[in-house]
């Protein structure tokens, strides 16, 4: 009995064995053939208009390859659509390619190709985009003889995703996103300042009084940012209850001169024909008639039996109005100020130190206060008008004038930072500030491995000058780096190490 028992143990323990091996073994053989269908040639190219980035199946002779390519417009990073694409493989003399007219997903075209002859060559891309015909390369493309070579080049230039955040095609398109090179130019002296935001003393009109009086407002909106219109009656004078210099009366008076000498015109002209009045009664009556007229319109386009109305001169916008309803006004006398908004002065006050500096300025950048937003003043038509070559009285600052056109809405009165940016023969690699991200004092980019795979890095900053940051260490020239969107990877890296395919639906 003892015997029995022993055997049927030994028989089960021998087969849980024997099946646990097989199990080991088919495992291992499974994950060996997924990872042996999932390797991928990953290439990307650039054209002035155009990104391609493009997840391949190895080159190898006589088989079938599938080529997934993402195409997005260089100048919104957004997705091609409706365009008619073409790819070409050639290797040597040897071409084969497969034409598509649309796709089910925009922007992503699924290609098939069997390459005819093994070797080194190019993929070609077409893309015509409705009269435009735009052309694409992606170079070092290899063909391979057998399976087995294929799949081990393609596992050795497998990119490694340690501290990197996959970002797909598809989830970029979603947001506003860009990627740039870093610029490698002149990077000179910035001087850091805040200034006031002023009228340009050309664009501002100040309306006053032709005559004395009360006056009153024509609606009661009358206040400091109202719109007006060429034109627009703003003001009435009305002098009718003043002993002397009554405008009113001088209206009627004036009406009546002209009206009078316009008869006794007309009716010497009559006489004048049948010669009973000589030339020189005639010529005194008609400059007689002609002093009047032209006094009685000037009037009359200011003025009423009421009094006189004060018009807006220009399209604009009140600055300030300078009298109140029902005060009395003396001729001269400033009522209200104009703005046209075609332009604004910056006014800027710096350090004696940087005004030696100046003398090398090459462009200066603006950035609110409320909005956050940097203009480059070149971009704004603007230009420097003149630096201070003296201190005032009591203040040992140098004045800084600077004009700007109205493209960008500023409001006179206000502040905004302010970066001089001076002439350098230094050429230096800076980012755009929206590239960098800052965790407790230290800053960070996101690195492109792929148009799919970004490198989280520390950089070491320089200087700024309100749109741009120069980066003293940690990033290359040939290095492209996410300009607009890196906050969203930075939330996608939050949540955690993702498989480099996530978020395809290939």
């Amino acid at each position: 009995m003892k015997r029995i028992l022993f055997f049927i143990t030994a028989l089960s323990v021998l087969t849980w064995g024997c099946k646990q091996n097989a199990k080991v073994e088919s495992e291992a053989d499974h994950d060996h053939d997924h990872e042996h269908e999932e390797v991928k040639f990953q290439y990307t190219g650039y054209s002035e208009s155009l990104e391609c980035f493009a997840e391949a199946d190895p080159f190898v002779l006589g088989e079938e390859s599938n080529v997934l390519s993402h195409f997005s417009w260089l100048s919104n990073f957004k997705p091609v659509d409706n365009t008619r694409v073409t790819l070409k493989l050639q290797v040597n003399s040897s071409e084969v390619s497969e034409t598509l007219e649309e796709t089910d997903r925009p922007g992503i075209y699924s290609f098939n190709l069997k390459p005819e002859i093994a070797g080194s060559g190019k993929l070609v891309y077409e893309i015509q985009s409705g009269e435009e015909t735009f052309r694409l390369e992606v170079p070092n493309i290899t063909v391979y003889q057998d399976d087995e070579a294929a799949h081990e080049a393609a596992e050795e230039a497998e990119i490694s995703g340690i501290n990197a955040s996959v970002f797909t095609k598809e989830q970029s398109w979603k947001i506003d996103f860009r990627t740039e090179l870093p610029a490698n130019e002149p990077f000179g002296q910035v001087i850091k300042t805040v200034a006031q935001v002023q009228s340009a003393p050309s664009d501002e009109i100040t309306l006053t009084a032709k005559s004395n009086g009360m006056v009153q407002f024509v609606s009661h909106n009358l206040v400091a940012g109202k719109k007006v219109a060429v034109g627009e009656n703003l003001f009435s004078i009305s002098g009718n209850q003043l002993a002397v210099n009554n405008s009113a009366v001088m209206y009627a008076e004036a009406k009546n001169n002209y009206e009078t000498s316009k008869l006794d015109y007309e009716r010497k002209q009559e006489l004048a024909k049948e010669k009973i009045v000589s030339e020189k009664e005639l010529l005194e009556a008609r400059n007689k008639y002609e002093n009047a007229r032209i006094i009685y319109q000037n009037l009359e386009d200011n003025f009423n039996d009421r009094g006189e109305w004060v018009k807006s001169p220009a399209n604009g916008y009140i600055r300030q109005v300078l009298v109140k309803n029902g005060e009395y006004a003396e001729p001269g006398q400033a009522l209200a100020t104009i703005t046209r908004n075609r332009g604004y002065m910056l006014y800027a006050e710096i350090q004696p130190k940087y005004r030696e500096c100046m003398k090398h300025y090459s462009d200066a950048v603006i950035r609110t206060m409320g909005s956050n937003r940097s203009y480059a003043l070149k971009d704004l038509n603007g230009e420097l008008m003149a630096t201070g070559n003296s201190t005032g009285e009591g203040n040992f600052m140098v004045p800084v004038h600077l004009r700007t056109d109205a493209s960008v809405e500023l409001i006179p009165g206000d502040f905004v930072e302010l970066y001089l940016k001076t002439a350098s023969e230094e050429n230096k690699v800076a980012v755009p500030n929206s590239a960098l991200l800052e965790e407790q004092g230290y800053f960070f980019v996101y690195v492109q491995l792929t148009p799919e795979l970004f490198e989280k890095r520390e950089v070491k900053t320089g200087t700024t000058d309100g749109l741009s940051t120069e980066i003293k260490a940690g990033l290359s020239p040939h290095e492209r780096v996410v300009t607009q969107g890196a906050m969203f990877i930075k939330l996608s890296q939050a949540t955690g190490a993702l498989d480099p395919h996530a978020g395809h639906v290939h």
